[in-house]
């Protein structure tokens, strides 16, 4: 059985949670999904960013906007999120080409139900 892991923000707050490969809020609600190679995907499959060490979700301030679409797995459930969260481990500063999506950007990994509209602007 895979294993609920939390992710944090930079700043040691709990962002969201990990059950491979789908990513959850703190509400128990879908955000996203992470490949093998730790690249994060929003519900819709647009990349944001990568899962690093901590573990927190990172990209380069130079945005990769060439990352091609993935077709993101099947809707999970809803999660059944646990009441407290260990917490944080002592993380490393980010460097000035780094932004943590979860603490700078978390409107970028929003729930399926909040990004049907975002579809109408591509």
């Amino acid at each position: 059985m895979a294993k609920l892991i939390p992710v944090y923000t930079s700043s040691g707050d709990l962002g969201a949670y990990l059950l491979y490969p789908y990513l959850f809020n703190r509400e128990g609600e879908w955000i996203g999904f992470v490949t093998q190679d730790k690249s994060v995907y929003t519900v819709l499959g647009v990349y944001v960013g990568y899962l690093a060490d901590g573990p927190r979700i990172l990209r380069k301030r130079g945005y990769e906007y060439d990352r091609p679409r993935l077709k993101p797995p099947p809707a999970p459930k809803r999660l059944r999120v646990p009441p407290s969260a260990p917490l944080a481990p002592l993380m490393p500063e980010l460097q000035f080409t780094e932004v943590d999506i979860l603490q700078d950007e978390p409107d970028r990994l929003l729930p399926l139900d909040s990004t049907e509209l975002l579809t109408d602007l591509d």
